[in-house]
């Protein structure tokens, strides 16, 4: 795994020399649950000493105060936990005493004075419970909590029926983001989302990809076994982490360069004008047409609700 995270850096600071360009350049940590593992705080460790920031993404249940203390130690910059909802709600979706397992780690953090943020999936499940996370959130003394989309592949396959409709969608997120909590922020990262309000882009800004979803642009996965794919959500494999070159992945994979292309994609997406500020999110798209039999990396987004 150091050999990885030096390859890492030592592309980005290549990059940097070659071009001119700052960077943020970041490691998001999750599994599964990255707790389970026994080397998890010298993975961090090490890359922290790289130049990286690192941030954490739990279900919170293995969060003890100690943990949470050797985290802030090491200056991880943010821990995300999964919370879908109430006590009720998250314990019928993750299981039977998950919610107070979270609740501890959460408390576990903040008393750690580790930046914590909560997300929600949403689903036909919890949205009529959102408005009661928001008030845990705040009442909790969480800085931050967060909403995405349900990706049906996986364990989220049992879940394909509960997928809210474009107009659901919509709705949740018109009530959320204008919502004003007092040392509460409320933010997403679904590119869709990200389009509410937004002018559309000037005509010869069209068809660059310069924001929107992270898949082929701004970011890559690397699995436990090594295997790379342009989002954790989006099981497609580009290389071997180790074996092949981060590098030549990033500049030659033909399935980034597909994301990266416009003429490729099908319905709304390949037709949209906010193509290069959004491209909908890959992985619901592609997850959502492997569902129908019909796998297509470049799918259209089926909840995009931007006209």
């Amino acid at each position: 795994m150091s050999r990885v995270i030096a390859e890492a850096a030592g592309m980005i600071r290549d990059w940097r020399e070659a071009y001119d360009l700052e960077f943020a350049p970041s490691f998001n940590v999750t599994g599964g649950e990255p707790f389970l593992r026994a080397d998890f705080f010298a993975i961090l460790e090490s890359m922290a000493a790289a130049g990286f920031a690192c941030y954490v993404l739990s279900n919170g249940t293995l969060i003890t105060l100690d943990r949470a203390h050797v985290l802030a130690d090491l200056g991880v910059a943010g821990v995300q936990v999964s919370l879908e909802g109430p006590k009720a709600v998250h314990d019928a979706i993750r299981g039977a005493g998950s919610f107070a397992a979270s609740h501890r780690g959460i408390a576990n953090l903040l008393a750690a004075g580790v930046p914590v943020s909560l997300n929600a999936t949403l689903s036909r499940l919890n949205a009529p419970f959102i408005m009661d996370l928001v008030e845990l959130a705040a009442g909790w003394g969480v800085p931050r909590l967060g909403f995405s989309r349900l990706v049906p592949a996986g364990r989220g396959l049992a879940f394909l029926n509960q997928m809210l409709s474009r107009e659901q969608v919509k709705g949740l997120y018109e009530q959320l983001l204008p919502l004003q909590v007092p040392g509460l922020e409320i933010v997403t990262g679904d590119p869709v989302a990200a389009q509410l309000g937004q002018p559309a882009p000037p005509p010869e800004a069209e068809g660059i990809p310069a924001g929107g979803c992270a898949a082929g642009v701004v970011g890559l996965t690397l699995l436990a076994d090594g295997t790379v794919t342009p989002c954790r959500r989006l099981p497609v494999p580009l290389g071997q982490a180790g074996k092949d070159s981060l590098r030549e992945i990033w500049a030659a994979s033909p399935v980034l360069e597909r994301l990266r292309d416009q003429a490729g994609y099908q319905g709304r997406c390949g037709r949209c004008r906010r193509w290069g500020e959004c491209r909908g999110c890959r992985a619901i798209a592609y997850a959502h047409s492997v569902a129908r039999g019909k796998p297509d990396l470049l799918a259209e987004d089926p909840q995009c609700f931007i006209d």
